[in-house]
């Protein structure tokens, strides 16, 4: 199954962190990590006093339930030093389930597609790069939302080469 993720951090080695967690993902035999975004420098939103952001996206090819992704994601996060102390706070890493396939779910703790994934810039312009055709149920193409949204929020790519040689 296909999953797409969305990484970000604001807090240390930015990109050294998402390059960690990328690294950590690619470990379980359950889990490949089959490409990555380029990285992007984001400002906050919701919370904004707070430093500016790297995000990127990145497909996950797994044998795993989206339940056990989910609690693989959030081990990362904790191994990688993230407390949950202000919402939308600054975070060592943030990793979440954007995309399972074309499943739709609606759980307590897990709702895929990602509630907010079609109104953030930050998310969906490195899902774009990383899949422009790709559709988002009920919403459109990625890429014509994230060219909406690049306009209206701030946020800029720094670096494009592929990151497959790091995991």
């Amino acid at each position: 199954m296909l999953a797409y993720i969305g990484l970000g951090s604001n807090l240390g080695d930015r990109t050294g962190n998402l390059k960690e967690a990328l690294r950590r993902l690619h470990r379980p035999p359950a889990v490949t990590v089959a490409g990555v975004a380029p990285f992007y420098r984001t400002a906050p939103v919701g919370y904004t006093k707070q430093g500016d952001f790297i995000n990127t996206a990145a497909v996950l090819e797994t044998a795993l339930p989206p339940r056990e992704l989910l609690a693989l994601l959030l081990s990362i996060e904790e191994e990688l030093g993230r407390l949950r102390t202000v919402r939308w706070g600054p975070r060592t890493v943030d990793l979440d389930l954007l995309l399972f396939g074309d499943e739709q779910i609606n759980e307590p703790g897990l709702i895929v597609p990602h509630p907010r994934l079609h109104e953030r810039a930050f998310v969906l312009v490195p899902l774009a790069d990383l899949a422009p055709g790709l559709s988002l149920p009920g919403r459109g193409r990625a890429a014509e939302l994230a060219g909406k949204l690049a306009k209206e929020q701030e946020i800029e790519k720094i670096q494009a080469e592929p990151l497959f040689d790091l995991l």
